[in-house]
């Protein structure tokens, strides 16, 4: 999915619990170290691809102190899915995801801090008896991901959100909006869309989507 000339960079994190103020220290630490061995890439942009890490409001605010701190174009995934929701107009919400209730919770009050209404929020229960199960997140059968969200979706929603960059998701895009009529967004699919915007690329792509497809 991504555009002739642009190249592609990654660099593990740990999990951070972004709730606690240590938590939140640790993470800034570790973003910041991270974006330090991306930049000599020379990269235009870096995008801190975590959905529930990233869920903190304004969801702007983390964006604009990577960015201040580190001397490059940073992104965060959840202020992608907010821009993304926005560009295609949509309020009222379906959300599937991967997670726990409390990560679910957390998730609903977010978006709701962002002018959505969420409709629905169903998840998988993945991490509800600890960080060790999030493993199992990247290795849901892209079945049963596609069952998850069909049953997730709420007719009269303006959209489908499907969250968590772990999460299988990008195949299932284009046939779920054809089966449902609205805009399917998900967290990498948003996180890729907004880092080629910051760098002024607007091409199509396909296999993304109404939201890549420019529509």
């Amino acid at each position: 999915m991504i555009p002739p000339g642009v190249t592609f960079h990654t660099h593990r994190m740990r999990l951070h619990d972004a709730g606690t103020a240590e938590g939140l220290a640790h993470l800034h630490a570790d973003l910041d170290a991270a974006v330090a061995m991306l930049t000599p890439c020379g990269v235009d942009a870096a995008a801190y691809a975590c959905t529930a890490g990233s869920m903190i409001s304004p969801p702007e605010r983390l964006e604009q102190e990577l960015t201040a701190r580190n001397g490059v174009a940073c992104l965060t995934t959840s202020a992608a899915i907010v821009k993304a929701l926005r560009s295609l107009g949509a309020r009222r919400l379906s959300v599937a995801t991967p997670y726990a209730r409390r990560v679910n919770e957390h998730e609903t009050h977010f978006l709701a801090d962002c002018g959505f209404e969420v409709a629905r929020i169903e998840g998988l229960g993945l991490g509800e008896n600890g960080p060790h199960e999030f493993i199992r997140i990247a290795q849901t059968p892209i079945e049963q991901v596609a069952a998850h969200a069909r049953a997730c979706f709420v007719p009269g929603s303006d959209a489908l959100l499907i969250t968590c960059t772990d999460f299988p998701t990008l195949p299932l895009i284009e046939p779920l909006e054809a089966e449902l009529g609205v805009p399917v967004v998900t967290s990498n699919q948003a996180t890729l869309w907004a880092m080629l915007r910051a760098v002024g690329i607007e091409d199509r792509v396909p296999g993304g989507g109404r939201l890549l497809a420019g529509a």
